[in-house]
């Protein structure tokens, strides 16, 4: 029996992301994301929200696309897989574990905020390796010849 580890979130960066460069030159970029969710309680009709923090880490170019431009705050939608940390405090002598977020593609959502000067235009979608190029429009429908039918009455029964 196969298994999948799949996650997907859309949420808000909770402060700028954090960057690291390694000696042979890559990157990673260390966010924090939150997702709310929110709904109306049945008994008493109030309005209540639950928000949930997810750590998330960006690798290679990934890591240089969220550094340049996200910033907290940014929407951003996120795929990747669960991966668990597990370490020894040094302090304590304790084993910790910490679960995060492994990103494979990340989507910019809403404005760039704080990003170029009057450049309100998100950045194409990234992937892991390289940003994706930027959707076509799709071209303009040609003109459609003058047959009659487009004046027909549209009070045909069927």
């Amino acid at each position: 029996m196969a298994s999948v580890n799949k996650v997907i979130i859309v949420g808000n960066l909770g402060r700028d992301p954090e960057l690291r460069a390694f000696p042979s030159g890559d990157q990673v970029a260390n966010v924090t994301i939150a997702t709310t969710d929110r709904w109306r309680d049945k008994n008493t009709g109030e309005n209540k929200e639950a928000t949930e923090w997810h750590r998330v880490v960006f690798n290679g170019r990934l890591a240089e696309i969220v550094g340049q431009y996200l910033r907290k705050g940014s929407q951003v939608y996120v795929e990747g897989s669960l991966r668990t940390r597990k370490w020894t405090d040094q302090a304590s002598g304790q084993e910790r574990y910490a679960t995060e977020i492994r990103a494979d593609t990340m989507q910019m959502l809403g404005s760039r905020q704080g990003g170029g000067e009057g450049d309100s235009q998100a950045p194409a979608p990234a992937h892991r390796q390289a940003a994706a190029p930027a959707p076509r429009s799709a071209p303009a429908p040609a003109p459609r010849a003058a047959s009659g039918f487009d004046e027909m009455d549209d009070s045909i029964p069927f």
